[in-house]
């Protein structure tokens, strides 16, 4: 290897090179056979340079011809030859060598490749679990490589930005106690403990606070965390979180610190110019505005409150919604303007927006518990047509100017016994729109914090409180006093970013007293004794002079995807499980000898099949 080992790699050569003698690695990305002459594109992570061999020359022609035509894709190659330019008819701007190509004088095969269960292009095509399989050649695609790059440049950014802030990086263990935190947690068996387990952290929450009491007052991680949640959608049981806490602070130290590192990050990495704050929305603004704690702002199309104008009309349903203390939720979506002789037409679905897909926005509406959606379009004339528009003819006019509708414009709305299923339902429907109709650029990136959120919710099953994020969440000072006697009137010190419809970051100040800890146990049902069981070493550390603290932790996984204009996270993680939590490359979970299972005191029973 020694003597065919590269000097430069495939992405650097120049015009200025012209003349000089390299030796270039990689792999053969593409050959064309034009008459005797190879033109090979040879490729590795930095790029592709083109590589002429002419096989028409005396000179060992006959083993270049040879060794040309045993040639293919994926073949991994050394290649020797000069730097020349190319013709100016045959530059290609494209590529960042495009003005050059090698002229080869000789060729070493390092490994061959056998024939390619997909072909390796700019994005791969082939099927997700045909990629996981062969993940290794997946990950050779330009696409792969260019998510990948990312995810490092914005790991770097993150450490570049919190170490120039003071931040210290600590690790926590990987080996814990298993405590609650929402989702199963992954167990480890202890051989030299019979019966005794560790759990694999679901987030570094506890000892992250522990580092607070300790005095490291700014500390940061790029953390593994581990959740065993049941196998759907863009689930991963293993993903990356930038875990931050930070002593004596308040909620806005912790806003303004996260939109620092975020406009760092963005700068570095994209060279996109954040704003220096994020917009802010209150948990039941964000709700009532769009539907949803997550909206996505890249799009305006505000919700808005039907009511005023159901009490005029003659559409029962909304009526009967209002009487029960419920909702009544409208949407515009912006249409084109309507013909005069076409709105005498009277059609049965407006201009722009056919039968079909008013019925599968209705569908999407029903996911979310919604009885049905009604719709009208509006029509010239300040008049209203179609769907339930005839049980509004005598407010038409109120209706279209309080709204701020005109013509060839959809008002969609959603009406329930619950304000909070009008809300959400509608909401899902504006988030389809956005997708439907190309709204959601994803070069686009509009952030938000979500602040003032409930600090409980009613479990209506087990009739009982539970902690809205978790259980270490500082009440807002106002609540400290009827914490107790009505626990749904608490709004917590939480606040959550979001970015493009997803949930980046969620965060709070923490609970750093041992007493204000053990009254929100009490409040979500953990009896004394399970709570010292459990978190009886934290609840211990805050009775030696805890700071008061707060944090937050970004999904580094997440992050990446909407940076790259992606929207899974395996797009951008390395090695990915599939949507049921299992490596079709190297085929894990797997089972283990008899042998490990003795050791470790562990008998299998039945096992039972899961029901996907």
């Amino acid at each position: 290897m020694e003597l065919m080992k590269r000097n430069i790699d495939c992405g650097s050569l120049r015009k200025s090179d012209t003349g000089r003698i390299v030796i270039l690695n990689g792999w053969v990305n593409r050959k064309r056979d034009h008459g005797g002459i190879f033109f090979i594109n040879l490729r590795d992570r930095y790029g592709i340079t083109q590589v002429v061999v002419d096989t028409t020359v005396a000179g060992g022609a006959a083993e270049l011809a040879a060794l040309c035509a045993e040639l293919r894709n994926e073949f991994c190659i050394a290649v020797e030859g000069a730097v020349r330019p190319r013709p100016d008819d045959m530059i290609n701007p494209s590529m960042s060598t495009g003005e050059i190509e090698v002229l080869a004088s000789k060729i070493l095969i390092l490994n061959r490749a056998e024939v390619l269960p997909f072909q390796i292009d700019e994005e791969s095509k082939a099927n997700e679990d045909l990629r996981l399989k062969y993940r290794y050649l997946d990950l050779r695609s330009a696409a792969m490589q260019d998510r990948i790059r990312l995810r490092s440049e914005v790991t770097f950014a993150v450490r570049e930005w919190m170490t120039a802030n003071s931040f210290y990086e600590i690790e926590t263990p990987t080996f814990i106690k298993s405590t609650p935190e929402g989702a199963r947690d992954y167990l480890v068996p202890s051989r030299l403990y019979p019966g005794k387990f560790y759990a694999l952290p679901q987030s570094p929450q506890l000892y992250k606070q522990i580092l607070m009491v300790a005095g490291f007052d700014k500390y940061f991680q790029i953390a593994r965390c581990y959740r065993d949640e049941d196998a759907r959608g863009d689930r991963q049981p293993e993903f990356t979180q930038i875990d931050i806490e930070m002593s004596f602070v308040g909620r806005d130290d912790v806003l303004s610190m996260t939109e620092g590192l975020m406009g760092h990050v963005f700068k570095k990495t994209l060279g996109i110019d954040l704003p220096a704050q994020f917009r802010r929305l209150t948990y039941e603004e964000a709700m009532e505005r769009y539907g949803s704690d997550k909206p996505d702002l890249r799009f305006d199309m505000e919700m808005r409150d039907f009511a005023p104008y159901v009490e005029a009309g003659g559409f029962q349903a909304f009526k009967e919604a209002l009487s029960q203390g419920g909702g009544v939720k409208a949407l515009v979506v912006k249409g084109k303007a309507v013909n005069p002789a076409e709105a005498q037409e009277g059609r049965g679905s407006p201009p722009g927006y056919s039968r079909k897909q008013i019925e599968e926005l209705e569908a999407q509406a029903k996911i979310y518990r919604a009885k049905g959606m009604a719709w009208m379009k509006v029509a010239a004339g300040n008049a209203l047509e179609g769907g339930v528009s005839k049980f509004f003819t005598d407010n038409a006019g109120q209706i279209i100017s309080g709204l701020g509708a005109e013509p060839g414009d959809l008002i969609l709305v959603v009406a329930d016994a619950k304000r909070s299923i009008a809300n959400i339902a509608l909401g899902a429907v504006r988030s389809k729109l956005g997708r439907d109709l190309g709204l959601c650029d994803v070069k686009r990136f509009e952030f938000a914090w979500i602040v003032d959120f409930p600090m409980f919710e009613f479990n209506e099953e087990e009739n009982r409180w539970e902690a809205a994020h978790h259980m270490f969440t500082w009440p807002q000072e106002k609540y400290h006093a009827t914490l107790e006697s009505d626990p749904g009137a608490v709004k917590g010190d939480l606040y959550d970013l979001v970015l493009n419809g997803y949930e980046l970051a969620s965060g709070s100040i923490r609970i750093h007293d041992s007493e204000m800890q053990k009254r929100i146990f009490k409040i979500v049902g953990f009896n004394p004794e399970e709570a010292e069981k459990r978190f009886g070493f934290l609840t211990e550390a805050f009775k030696f002079g805890a700071p008061p603290h707060g944090g937050i932790a970004p999904g580094l996984d997440r992050l990446v995807m909407l940076m790259a204009g992606q929207t899974s996270i395996k797009e951008v993680i390395a090695f990915p499980k599939n949507s049921f939590a299992v490596s079709p490359m190297d085929d894990s979970p797997g089972e283990v000898d008899k042998k490990q299972l003795e050791e470790l005191c562990i008998v299998i029973g039945k096992v039972i099949p899961q029901i996907q």
